[in-house]
């Protein structure tokens, strides 16, 4: 299971997990094929990601410039190891935000 960002998802994937609004309530179950109403529904009630069946969060797709390789990202997260260090880089929150921040700087290096 992988949060996906609303962003990339796609028609067709299952989710993992019940989608909630901002306020709690259910706007599609666990195991709904995701279809375009859907998303326009997500959208509109505030719904950031979700999560999807048979795909961990480092498979979620990253939106990237399109000059931009997965090899140049890697690359960036290797630049910044050094500023995580004494953050725990084995924890799986410490990796994401590890992530996050080299995909922001990839994006904002190549605009």
């Amino acid at each position: 299971m992988g949060m996906v960002s609303i962003d990339a998802l796609e028609v067709g994937m299952l989710l993992a997990d019940d989608v909630l609004d901002r306020t709690g309530r259910l706007l599609l179950g666990s195991g709904a094929e995701l279809n375009a109403k859907h998303l326009v529904i997500f959208r509109t009630w505030g719904v950031r990601e979700a999560d999807i069946a048979g795909m961990n969060d480092y498979e979620a797709p990253v939106q990237l410039p399109p000059d931009v390789t997965l090899e140049d990202l890697l690359a960036v997260e290797k630049e910044l190891e050094p500023f995580f260090r004494h953050a725990g880089l084995a924890h799986p929150a410490v990796q994401e935000l590890l992530r996050l921040a080299a995909t922001k700087k990839v994006n904002n290096e190549y605009l």
